[in-house]
């Protein structure tokens, strides 16, 4: 069930990212419902998704802790 969230957050984010405020939002939802290893791997994703997308690189900080 756990890895249909982290997979389904992706998919959001991914329709989101034309309104860097609602993917901030979206987001911060997705960092409190994924558990620790999935946080993990969505770094990484999201690492690699906002490159060459300055609008959203801000929204990195809600990774960070």
């Amino acid at each position: 069930m756990s890895r249909a969230m982290f997979e389904y957050t992706k998919v959001i984010l991914q329709k989101v990212s034309f309104d860097p405020i609602l993917f901030c939002k979206e987001l911060e939802k997705a960092v409190n419902r994924l558990l620790p290893y999935e946080l993990e791997e969505l770094k990484i994703w999201l690492g690699q998704f906002v490159q060459g997308k300055p609008e959203l690189s801000n929204s990195l900080i809600y990774l960070k802790a």
